[in-house]
């Protein structure tokens, strides 16, 4: 028992939110935890294991803002640590020294996996010996995190894997594109875009091309006119509707002939009458999408506050964890217990005791598992919430206790009639029994009453009248339509989904109407269009949905994380260089939307070239290339800057420089590319042509002969301040030229040629 605490008390345990921390310290110390105070913030002490709130952040270090967005999908990506958690990575980076074994209690889903890696990778840099386990629970709860405690397991590389390579194609995907984007759209349109940001997701543009669809629909739509017979019987508790039994006609001579018939004999006989068992499904266990939409419908909460709300009841402790794919609740979970905690609530306390009573909870199955979470479900009662949050919560209680108990039950009545051998029909419902809908309130379910009528009767209708309409276009699209379109079409995850739609109203790509439809705005429609009239549906969801049911395959192991990532990066790629040669087509369907577009001759008047590097910088290692000064002429430039600032600065007379694609035999560090000079006539002797190729590295006697002893020849690393030296701190000074003939390193006074 000793040797045990002993252990316990050297193990670190991390979780990833401030609430999630304290509430498994809580449950971990029986309430006898000491908080401190981190460098970070908050964190909790149990009896001897260290509960810490920890946030990744996981940023690409791109070249400059200058470069060809092309680049972008090949450039070298580079995990950091932001300054603004600096003191959390050095944080743990102490508490682990103190510790043999981490546990990882980050939340159990893809990102938290991934989050999870990112910790040990901080603690084995420390510790490469260290102990590593996995915590995996559902819910905050006593029963919950001691279970976790006593099954702990490996962290998934596999899972952790999925999301490196989401996150790196959804890095260089959307960086690229936003960046050809912003950069040729802004010089098109000044006058609209000279302050937009155009960005580019490859999960945003689908959830956008869903929008711009319905539209698209809905402008398409022709209405039709159709036609249809409508009888009425009236009666003492009301009137009857029979309704057609074809429907209705879209020829207005064929439906008035048999309208015609009906109105020679208009005496109805009834052919049939069906009275059975209806029932009105209760429904099924909660998952995260049916979340999302039911909150949208039912309580006018839209996707990402119902998902805020939803992860601060879980980290209290009042719910389950809310990211989920499951609606089936595992035979394990002790549905009785968590039914009898609601007995207490004076709303629906008392439903909740009638299911123990008559024989404990009986839940719907679904079909859809994730194998880690079960179905969202109230963990702790409480009455202490105001706001949305107390809206939540009780729509999540009532939802699980409507799933617990029975579904409602009625007798449907189908009354059949026939006139002119015309087919009518009319049905009537009564509730027996309302079961799940006494304690469901977001359901409807109501008596229609019918009279009795009996097989072979005749009766003479009330009215029989020919009506005429017309077809109705579809509805812009709600916020829930979205999500089930989303989910669909495996655009996403169900952790994403509302990530996705508030990016593209905060774009203003979409609006919503009064009655909170989506509506796409100008621009989103003209990049939409802009796509498609290049033949490339970039709105569309089969490229993300491809994705996404590669990266499934990653976490089961059927798929190789280099081999997926290389594929994607090459079909963007491709994607990207041929968008970008029929960009003019992209321009065309946005002035319809923005006005008359500005005129741009070539490619590179959008966007410069990218820097290509003609060696290693001595100092940093980045790679330095070639730049022009402001007031003309030429410089190496660290790509490190500002951090580093060597820089080699090229005198005056240097007409252009461009880099040669041979590379010097003797100068290191390896690659240093030749450069290809054009000097100003007169400005060198006669022996050097106006155009040579030589190498700036050191070893070249031409340019060491004629550029100065402590110019070139002292190669990069130099303190010199000199044309061809290197300036390892603020910018070098102008050198001193001969007015004569040019050369560096003397006045005219002194220059040798004797002017």
């Amino acid at each position: 028992m000793n040797l045990y605490v002993r252990l316990i008390r050297k193990v670190l345990c991390v979780a990833e939110k401030n609430d999630a921390a304290r509430g498994i310290a809580e449950l971990l110390s029986n309430s006898r935890m000491r908080r401190l105070r981190g460098d970070f913030g908050d964190w909790c002490l149990t009896n001897g294991v260290l509960v810490y709130v920890m946030h990744t952040h996981i940023s690409p270090l791109f070249s400059r803002h200058s470069c060809n967005p092309l680049a972008l999908f090949d450039a070298e990506i580079e995990k950091y640590c932001p300054e603004n958690y600096l003191d959390i990575k050095r944080t743990l980076e102490r508490e682990i020294q103190q510790c043999q074994a981490l546990v990882i209690w980050t939340d159990c889903d893809r990102e938290g996996e991934n989050i999870g890696f990112e910790i040990i990778h901080v603690c084995k840099a420390v510790k490469p010996n260290l102990q590593v386990f996995r915590a995996r629970f559902s819910e905050i709860t006593l029963h919950a995190v001691r279970s976790a405690c006593e099954n702990l397991t490996q962290p998934d590389q596999k899972t952790s894997d999925a999301v490196d390579v989401r996150q790196e194609l959804d890095l260089r995907i959307g960086a690229a594109f936003t960046r050809f984007q912003t950069l040729r759209l802004r010089k098109i349109f000044p006058d609209v875009l000279a302050d937009q940001l155009i960005s580019y997701g490859s999960c945003q543009f689908p959830t956008l091309g869903f929008v711009v669809e319905r539209f698209k629909a809905i402008q398409a739509f022709v209405p039709e006119a159709f036609y249809k017979i409508k009888v009425t019987h009236d009666h003492e508790d009301g009137s009857v509707i029979f309704n057609w039994k074809r429907n209705r006609l879209f020829n207005h001579t064929a439906c008035l002939v048999l309208y015609q018939m009906c109105m020679e004999d208009p005496v109805a006989t009834v052919v049939d009458v069906v009275s059975k068992p209806k029932s009105k499904w209760r429904p099924l266990p909660l998952d995260t999408v049916e979340l999302e939409k039911l909150a949208s419908r039912k309580l006018k909460i839209n996707a990402k506050e119902t998902m805020t709300i939803a992860e601060k009841l879980y980290t209290k402790g009042f719910i389950s964890y809310p990211r989920t794919e499951t609606n089936i609740f595992p035979k394990e979970l002790n549905l009785s217990a968590l039914v009898e905690q609601q007995t207490q609530d004076p709303n629906w306390g008392q439903f909740a005791q009638r299911i123990l009573d008559e024989g404990g909870p009986t839940p719907r199955s679904g079909t859809k598992s994730d194998q880690a979470h079960p179905p969202i479900h109230p963990t702790k009662y409480t009455s202490n919430l105001q706001g949305n949050e107390q809206r939540l919560y009780e729509f999540i209680v009532r939802h699980f206790l409507a799933c617990c108990s029975q579904d409602a039950k009625g007798q449907e009545t189908t009354v059949e009639i026939d006139i002119a051998n015309e087919q009518f029909i009319a049905q009537g419902l009564m509730i027996l029994a309302r079961n799940y809908l006494e304690v469901y309130p977001y359901d409807k379910w109501s008596d229609k009453v019918i009279p009795l009528y009996q097989k072979g009767s005749r009766f003479q209708p009330s009215t029989v009248e020919m009506v005429d309409g017309e077809t109705s276009p579809p509805l812009l699209l709600t916020e829930a339509d979205l999500i089930a379109l989303m989910e669909k079409h495996g655009i996403g995850t169900d952790a994403t989904h509302a990530e996705h739609i508030e990016t593209i109203k905060t774009r203003m790509y979409v609006g919503l109407t009064a009655d909170q439809r989506f509506l796409p705005g100008q621009l989103g429609m003209g990049l939409v269009e802009g796509y498609d009239s290049m033949g490339y549906e970039m709105s569309k969801p089969d490229l993300r949905a491809e994705l996404e049911a590669d990266l499934k395959l990653i976490c089961e192991g059927k798929k190789d994380k280099s081999a997926v990532l290389q594929q994607q990066v090459q079909k963007y790629k491709q994607v990207f260089i041929e968008a970008v040669a029929r960009a003019n087509k992209l321009d065309q369907a946005l002035a319809q939307y923005l006005g008359e577009a500005a005129e741009v001759a070539e490619q590179d008047e959008v966007y410069p070239e990218t820097p290509v590097s003609v060696r290693k910088c001595p100092q940093c290692n980045s790679d330095m290339v070639l730049k022009t000064r402001k007031n003309g002429g030429f410089y190496l430039s660290c790509m490190g800057y500002p951090a580093c600032k060597t820089a080699v600065w090229f005198p005056d007379f240097v007409l252009d420089v461009t880099r040669d694609e041979s590379i010097c035999d003797v100068c290191k560090p390896h690659p240093v590319h030749r450069l290809k000079f054009k000097f100003k006539k007169g400005s060198v002797p006669p022996v050097m042509p106006l155009e040579f190729i030589g190498c700036i590295g050191g070893c070249d006697e031409m340019l060491k002969d004629h550029f100065g002893s402590n110019g070139f020849s002292r190669g990069l690393g130099s303190k010199a301040k000199r044309p061809g030296s290197v300036s390892s701190g603020s910018a070098a000074k102008k050198p001193r030229t001969c007015s004569i003939c040019h050369q560096p390193g003397h006045t005219r006074k002194t220059c040798p040629q004797n002017h």
